[in-house]
């Protein structure tokens, strides 16, 4: 209990809340059914004939089966009707009974729920290491912000397999595979930039592991001179860098397009448009600060005529980058219903572009037209918030394994910071013995051995190694949302009709 104390605490108290509350409240569920998302309906047959002036009897029968969606029933007779039938769609708002039988439901409500979960333990834990000076404790609420990365990579890998599964899904499969290999070239570009022009904390990371690695392995009377070559490293984070960047493909891309279909339905809101084009180039910001020359150096080494100091110390400029992060995040889950309404909204854009074409098209073809949009809407949520709670999550980690500080850098105390760094005092009996000169004690004291287990691992994975591991994804998966998206609108605005 010494070991977990609080942390245990709220972590029983969480997983308790989770069994009770889950069932009554869903934050995923208040996204989708309380936000006033609006979806479309299909027409039935029975409207498509009276449209169409097509008596029933000339239609072609293929069953008697009767289907019931939209909470309407539909017979399964197959006819054509004109594209340019002047249909108009009636409009539904989104309902929990609508919803729950969704593709993707299970995955939306699991993601979001636990990271709402995750974020409240993660900030609980935060404020108490704020009053309380941590010293033997493990942080558990890092296993929650790890779990919450784990579920958002899996969920992004059950996505793009998908698309290498159907036999008309060539193009996609081609996109994934070139996009990965693209931004495998890029990865190694950025891998061999200097540190004084890409500040990732890469190389201070792996000198600071080889020499703690070698120290730890020679205190075992092993003789080692590291444990991996830099470029075997470098290679392996490449290739995890190009399927990070192959994952983000698609969901950048369907991001893209409901910015576009945002931006041009607001024609006429001037104000929103600029709001939204902010959040939009919000994470090339974020990919700014980690760049040196016009970021770091320019805010906290430049002195501005009139002035003695620059405007930011260093600690105040890494404070300032971590919460950079979490409000840009924050702001792109806070817009997240209006792009959902955007992608609703395509339903009634390809009825409107099928008014423009000639030649007919069967009932059934329209109908899954409409239908396939809000069939869909939970791998689009997932497509829009796996990405950035992947962002939001590795931030946490950042912040809270590199030893960084909400208030503007504020030190760290000097407890905490040797702790750490490896610095632990080794734990002793009542004689004042270690527990290594006392082989009774540490037969009957199983605790102590994980202590010293703990200050060894502290010992190798220290808070530069930390700093430069979380750095390094936190800044690349920034990239990836803002160099696929980027993409994706640059493709809407050559290739999408006006």
């Amino acid at each position: 209990m010494a070991l977990l104390g609080v942390q245990l605490v709220v972590t029983l108290i969480m997983i308790s809340v989770i069994q009770k509350l889950g069932p009554h409240f869903s934050l995923a569920r208040f996204i989708l059914c309380s936000t006033g998302l609006v979806r479309y309906l299909y027409p039935t047959d029975s409207e498509l004939r009276q449209l169409a002036n097509i008596p029933k009897e000339k239609s072609k029968k293929k069953n008697n089966k009767t289907l019931q969606s939209n909470g309407k029933n539909i017979v399964g007779d197959v006819f054509k009707v004109p594209r340019s039938l002047d249909i108009k769609l009636e409009k539904a708002k989104v309902s929990h009974l609508d919803v729950i039988h969704l593709r993707y439901y299970t995955e939306y409500l699991w993601l979001v729920d636990f990271s709402a979960y995750a974020a409240v333990v993660y900030t609980i834990t935060e404020m108490y290491h704020i009053w309380v000076v941590p010293k033997e404790e493990v942080n558990l609420s890092m296993i929650w912000c790890f779990l919450v990365i784990v579920f958002a990579f899996k969920i992004l890998c059950g996505l793009t397999i998908q698309y290498f599964k159907g036999e008309e899904s060539i193009g996609e499969r081609s996109t994934c595979i070139v996009m990965g290999f693209m931004y495998l070239l890029v990865s190694m570009m950025v891998l061999i930039v200097d540190e004084n022009t890409l500040e990732l904390g890469l190389e201070t990371a792996y000198v600071s592991f080889n020499q703690s690695a070698s120290e730890f392995l020679a205190q075992q009377g092993l003789s080692s001179t590291g444990p991996a070559s830099k470029i075997v490293l470098k290679f392996f984070i490449a290739v995890w860098c190009g399927i990070f960047g192959a994952l983000f493909t698609f969901p950048g891309l369907r991001i893209s397009r409901m910015h576009w279909d945002l931006i041009r339905s607001l024609r006429e809101s001037r104000v929103k448009q600029m709001l939204l084009n902010i959040a939009f180039a919000m994470p090339f910001l974020l990919v700014i600060l980690w760049i040196k020359p016009i970021s770091r150096d320019y805010l906290t080494v430049r002195i501005f005529s009139g002035r003695t100091e620059p405007l930011m110390s260093a600690e105040a400029f890494d404070s300032m980058r971590v919460i950079a992060v979490v409000i840009t995040m924050l702001v792109k889950v806070a817009v997240m219903p209006w792009y959902l309404q955007a992608y609703l909204d395509m339903a009634h854009h390809r009825i409107e572009q099928q008014k423009k074409e000639a030649g007919n098209i069967t009932n059934s073809e329209l109908q899954k037209k409409v239908a396939a949009v809000f069939y869909y809407l939970c791998v689009v949520a997932l497509q829009y918030l796996a990405p950035v709670l992947m962002c939001l999550y590795l931030n946490f980690m950042y912040k809270t394994l590199g030893e960084y500080s909400w208030t503007w850098g504020s030190p760290i105390s000097a407890s905490w910071q040797g702790a750490a760094e490896g610095e632990c005092p080794v734990p002793k009996t009542d004689e004042g013995h270690t527990p290594a000169d006392d082989p009774f004690y540490i037969g009957h004291q199983p605790t102590s051995d994980f202590h010293l287990t703990l200050d060894s691992l502290k010992k190798v994975l220290t808070s530069k190694v930390y700093r430069g591991l979380f750095g390094f994804w936190t800044w690349w998966c920034c990239f990836l949302y803002f160099a696929t998206t980027s993409i994706g609108l640059v493709y809407q605005s050559y290739f999408s009709a006006s």
